[in-house]
């Protein structure tokens, strides 16, 4: 199967109308072939929390969403992609309740990384801890198993609560390769497409090292797991927050790698309008990549920009962001942090109302985004020019709702008619349409204060050209009868 080279949607299974009926429904009536590309379905399986990114199993869908025939009925006519949380499965799943009733008993107990199975008497080091890149205070959860008494600790990278309801799962395992081989099997029998391998890049525990990205163990995985999707039909997509060389290293190895780097940079770029950085960036990235600027976290700044902008340049960004209602993820370990103290890990906004709510700079950030190489993906709110949903983040106690809001119908409806948003439906036939994106790529040396990207395909030639002064965008291309057109976006 090869992911065809236009723009995906992203959308949690019930934010565009409730439910996937409802989405099927939304796509035919509003979007019947805006997403060529294919859509991102994020979780719709039954989880115990983080929206989804807690699952109890693969094999089911959640019975408030529908079920696998409402999957199958949407990749009719769409590539569909989901989430594998590699690294972790929910502590409500009958794999982990079975192991707190029955202990090391339990048919699952090797699924799990009990602590001896890092150190060998079990005892956590806090030397050894210092060295890892934490996405808790404590990486590890105990909890009483029902028939003895007795507790038993295991590794939990994730999770909001104490213990943990995301409980990391041992990559070492056969038992974990075979319940693996099952999930994929399921999805590909589906008419699943494309799979996320989510939070890839925390699955190997390694003493001495940060346990995050540790190689060779990450590409001996990855290799497994991707011949048995090839197998399958089932293209992979390994989702890994990082350093930007590591992303590269993934792609060297042949792997698809999301352009993490991308969302900031066009928002630094806009902001500043200054465009050097971006094009620097521009001529030197690896093509095969998913890009994006939104998406149900936040914008990536720390660890994926290191060594790319400064803590003030950084800091620049992030002021303006917070003014415009953004709020932030931030780093928890020390030694991950700059030296400077700065440790903001992720901005947590609406793309539309990080850039003022301004439709001109809206379309100039996707315009960007869809002239760079790579497979677009459109984020769910963005599609929609949804703005920070503040109220959301009050009621529900979590940074990341001001950027999850659910659309009724009746919004949808609102919405769509918006001109921003029938601008950028017209920009996404463009891109999914016109043949010279799959050819060869330029970035044009321009003053700074403009940016010129084309694409040419034999007769075909494309180019975008946009004004930072004021954000207004234009395309230039060759027609199918060899005429010269303006395209004002």
């Amino acid at each position: 199967m090869a992911v065809k080279n236009k723009v995906q949607l992203i959308t949690y299974p019930d934010s565009l109308g409730g439910d996937l009926k409802s989405l099927n429904q939304v796509l035919e009536t509003y979007f019947p072939n805006t997403f060529k590309g294919g859509i991102h379905i994020l979780p719709p399986f039954p989880s115990s929390g983080d929206r989804g990114f807690a699952p109890l199993t693969y094999t089911k869908i959640d019975p408030k969403f529908g079920d696998w025939q409402d999957i199958r009925k949407i990749g009719e006519k769409h590539d569909v992609l989901v989430d594998l949380m590699v690294n972790h499965i929910s502590r409500k799943s009958e794999f982990f309740q079975d192991f707190l009733k029955h202990g090391r008993k339990s048919k699952y107990a090797d699924l799990f990384l009990t602590l001896d199975k890092i150190w060998d008497d079990g005892k956590p080091v806090r030397e050894d801890i210092d060295k890892m890149f934490l996405r808790r205070n404590v990486p590890y959860s105990t909890f009483k198993i029902e028939e003895t008494g007795e507790e038993e600790t295991v590794w939990t990278t994730f999770g909001k609560e104490t213990p943990s309801e995301q409980i990391d799962l041992d990559i070492k395992s056969p038992a974990v390769k075979e319940l693996f081989r099952e999930f994929l099997t399921n999805f590909s029998k589906q008419n699943v497409k494309i799979v996320r391998l989510d939070a890839v890049g925390y699955i190997t525990k390694k003493l001495g090292t940060s346990c995050f990205f540790v190689e060779p163990e990450i590409y001996e995985f990855i290799d497994w797991i991707t011949e048995l999707a090839s197998s399958l039909d089932i293209e992979l997509l390994p989702e890994v927050h990082a350093h930007y060389k590591t992303q590269y290293k993934l792609s060297k190895h042949g792997n698809w790698i999301y352009d993490f780097i991308l969302p900031y940079m066009v928002l630094s770029t806009l902001i500043n309008k200054s465009s050097n950085k971006l094009c620097d960036y521009l001529k030197n990235r690896p093509h095969k990549q998913f890009t994006m600027l939104d998406c149900h976290d936040g914008i990536p700044v720390k660890p994926d920009l290191d060594d790319l902008v400064t803590t003030e340049e950084a800091k620049k960004i992030v002021d303006v962001c917070l003014e415009r209602g953004s709020n932030l993820s931030l780093i928890y370990s020390n030694a991950h942090k700059n030296d400077d103290g700065f440790d903001v890990h992720q901005i947590r906004c609406s793309y539309y109302s990080v850039l003022d709510c301004n439709d001109d700079a809206y379309l100039a950030a996707r315009a960007i985004q869809f002239f760079t190489p790579g497979i677009p993906q459109v984020y769910y709110v963005g599609l929609l020019a949804g703005k920070n949903d503040e109220e959301n983040v009050k009621v529900i106690g979590e940074g990341r709702e001001i950027n999850r809001h659910n659309f009724t119908m009746e919004e949808i409806d609102e919405s769509v008619k918006k001109d921003v948003v029938q601008r950028l439906l017209k920009l996404i036939d463009f891109r999914n349409y016109y043949e010279a994106f799959d050819g060869k790529f330029t970035v044009h040396n321009t003053e700074d204060d403009q940016i010129k990207l084309s694409w040419q395909k034999d007769d075909k030639i494309c180019t975008l050209n946009v004004n930072l002064e004021n954000y207004k965008s234009i395309i230039e291309y060759i027609d199918k009868y060899g005429n010269l057109k303006i395209y004002d976006i």
